[in-house]
Formats: structure tokens, C-alpha cells, sequence
């Protein structure tokens, strides 16, 4: 017997969220990583983040900037999350959400167009 395909419908919406470190030095994604986890973690308790299907996206982290992958209802939860993030590894830092998209190449296109205005 063949397992049938789920409906589209059926299938959790995702979004992605490029964020921003503000920080003079910098940080390695797996620093990145585990403090975005950790913050998550601590925010939303372990249900909510395996709900929330949390995945930072270690190849797209680059020049303290990154994008997260998340589900559409948990959106503003895991932006509150990473607003939290004080410090990674006792070093201060200002995490900023640029964007939230729902496909990975427009979160990507639209955060670089930010950054390079803003120059």
C-alpha cells in the first residue's frame, strides 16, 4: 500500500526572518546558533519550540547577519525570542529582524537592498 502525499494545504506555512547582529566584533554561526536556541528555549518552553519548528540556516549566516526559519503562526514569538538575545559568549550584542518573508530568496534580496541603502 502506497502512503499518499500530504495535501499543500495541510502542510505547516513557513517564513523566514533575516536578522542583523549590532556589534563590533564578530560571531561564528554557531555562536549564533546556540544563543538564537537558547533564547527560543527559554521564551517559549520546549512544546512551543518544536511547534514553532525553529531552523537557523548556518549557510546563509555571513557578516553577523543570518535568516531563520520558522512556522507563519509563531512569527512574532521568535522575533520577540531573538530581540531578547542580550549577549553571546559575555559579549554584548543588539540582534535587529530586518525582514520576514516567505520565500528564503526574497528574505535574502530584500535584507541585502536594506543594507545597501542604508549606506
Amino acid at each position: 500500500m502506497k502512503i499518499k502525499p500530504m495535501l499543500p494545504s495541510l502542510k505547516e506555512k513557513k517564513r523566514y526572518i533575516s536578522f542583523e547582529i549590532v556589534s563590533k566584533e564578530k560571531f561564528s554561526a554557531d555562536e549564533t546558533a546556540e544563543a538564537v536556541n537558547s533564547s527560543v528555549l527559554e521564551l517559549l518552553g520546549t512544546l512551543e519550540t518544536g511547534k514553532a519548528g525553529i531552523l537557523f540556516l548556518k549557510d546563509k549566516f555571513q557578516n553577523n547577519a543570518g535568516v531563520v526559519k520558522t512556522g507563519h503562526r509563531y512569527v512574532d514569538k521568535v522575533r520577540t525570542a531573538l530581540a531578547l538575545i542580550k549577549n553571546i559568549d559575555n559579549r554584548d550584542v543588539v540582534f535587529r529582524t530586518r525582514i520576514v518573508s516567505g520565500t528564503l530568496k526574497k528574505a535574502i534580496n530584500k535584507f541585502n537592498e536594506i543594507k545597501r541603502t542604508e549606506r
